[in-house]
This record gives C-alpha cells, structure tokens and sequence, in this order.
C-alpha cells in the first residue's frame, strides 16, 4: 500500500507542476488564484498520502495548517480584489 501511496503523490505532483503554468499564464487575477488554491488543495493531499505512507503524524497537522493558511489567502485575495474594485471592504453589506 506505501507504493501506491507514493505513486498518487508522484501524479499529484505532476499535477501540480503542470498547474505552475496557469500561475504564471493566466490571463485574469482568478485564474491564478484558482492555479493557487490547486496547489493548496493538491499539497494537503500530498502531505496526507505521504503521512499514510510514511506513518508520520507530523506530516498530517503540517496538512491542517496549510488547509487554514489557504483559506485566508483565498480571504485576503478576495478582500484585496474588493478594494481595487472600488467597492471597498468595510461592513456586511459591502
């Protein structure tokens, strides 16, 4: 089971190198913010097969502080995007 472990987390990787283009390529902000929160999503993953493969514990709390910090950059990207619309980001109405 541990080599099939690591050969899911090879082809995430892959995944994830494949998904670098559409960083650095996109034509709008959302379209690097989603290449982004791939990698978010696609490294948790990766963390949590290499901690099953692996059995390091470690590896799976490493997985939930990258699961928080992907969650307030999507917050920040969000917020930023909303105050270089002029919209402003005070308030529950906007």
């Amino acid at each position: 089971m541990q080599t099939f472990y690591l050969g899911v987390a090879s082809f995430l990787l892959l995944t994830m190198i494949i998904g670098l283009a559409r960083v650095f390529l996109g034509p709008r902000q959302e379209d690097r913010l989603v290449a982004v929160q791939l990698f978010g999503t696609t490294g948790v993953a990766v963390l949590l097969l290499l901690a099953a493969a692996l059995d390091a514990p470690a590896m799976r709390n490493t997985a939930m502080v990258f699961v928080v910090l992907a969650v307030l950059a999507v917050m920040a990207f969000v917020r930023g995007s909303r105050k270089n619309d002029g919209r402003g980001g005070g308030g529950a109405g906007g």
